[in-house]
């Protein structure tokens, strides 16, 4: 599995070893940026990752920036994409469990570098329930991205 990953400068710090962690698990990164501190704008980065996602190349995706906020509320703009702001690992599995979540974000401020790799694991090891009110509710969000409910 293809694991897109971008951050701006406030998640730069903990790109690396969140993209070491993804590699030593056997996964492929792509690594779409930011590649330094200096300030940078995050939504270039979250729409780099969510084409990605979008095109086929990459599966799922983890954004970071200073609190995984703004991160997530770019990367829901693009239909398709179901991002959500974890800063704790029953909600990173559950994101992929019931709502079949394709990116996780996270703030670099707000988690260290173990607790960011814990979420990764939670996020990555989950998988879509695809069952029940799971398919309704998961269906029922792309009935509001086409303005069909």
């Amino acid at each position: 599995m293809k694991i897109a990953i971008g951050c701006d400068h406030a998640g730069f710090a903990l790109k690396s070893g969140v993209i070491e962690h993804i590699k030593a698990r056997g996964f492929e990164c792509v690594d779409v940026g930011t590649y330094s501190t200096d300030s940078c704008h995050y939504p270039v980065y979250a729409h780099a990752l969510c084409e990605k996602i979008l095109s086929g190349e990459c599966e799922l995706g983890i954004l970071i920036c200073g609190t995984g906020i703004g991160m997530s509320i770019a990367a829901n703009k693009h239909d398709g994409i179901r991002a959500a702001c974890c800063s704790d690992t029953f909600s990173a599995r559950l994101t992929r469990e019931h709502n079949d979540a394709n990116v996780l974000c996270f703030g670099e401020r707000v988690v260290g570098a173990g607790l960011s790799l814990e979420l990764v694991d939670a996020f990555l090891d989950a998988k879509y329930m695809n069952s029940g009110n799971h398919i309704t509710r998961v269906k029922m969000l792309s009935d509001i991205e086409k303005g069909n409910l």
